[in-house]
């Protein structure tokens, strides 16, 4: 019989990848190239597609760090396993994201949706290259779930 030893880590973060493989690489890129966006209209969107996003994720990495605890799992810790990294990461450029990034691409969004002047920024770089990061530690962390999985 097969056990997997941590079923709603393992859901969780496969799920976190698609969200963030979906929104910031294919939908926000995406959308320009639909008849009738516009380059003001473009970011109201992504404003309100990006903040969904940013709630799903908070809600999956929470179900992560539950099931880790709740089966009082040494995987977690960084330091015994050195897997718990490859979780850690994903969610401290999600805080970083949370809390600077994306209130300061939201800030620009509105100066879009006001028609004012903006400014070139190299954030939207940054914020993919953070998703690049964190899909790739998420990965990582879904491939070591998948060798604790038993037979």
């Amino acid at each position: 019989m097969t056990v997997v030893h941590l079923p709603l880590a393992l859901i969780a973060s496969t799920l976190w990848i698609g969200f963030v493989s979906a929104i910031s690489f294919m939908e926000a890129w995406l959308k320009f190239k639909a008849p009738g966006v516009t380059i003001p209209l473009g970011p109201g969107i992504g404003r309100l597609v990006f903040n969904a996003l940013n709630k799903i994720e908070w809600v999956l990495a929470t179900l992560i760090i539950c099931n880790l605890i709740l089966a009082k799992e040494q995987f977690i810790n960084p330091i015994k396993s050195g897997h718990g990294v490859f979780y850690l990461i994903p969610v401290f450029i999600l805080l970083f994201q949370t809390v600077w990034l994306l209130p300061q691409l939201d800030a620009r969004a509105q100066m879009h949706l006001n028609r004012q002047t903006v400014p070139p920024s190299k954030m939207h770089f940054v914020y993919v290259g953070l998703e690049i990061v964190k899909v790739v530690f998420l990965a990582t962390f879904i491939l070591n779930l998948f060798k604790n999985i038993t037979t």
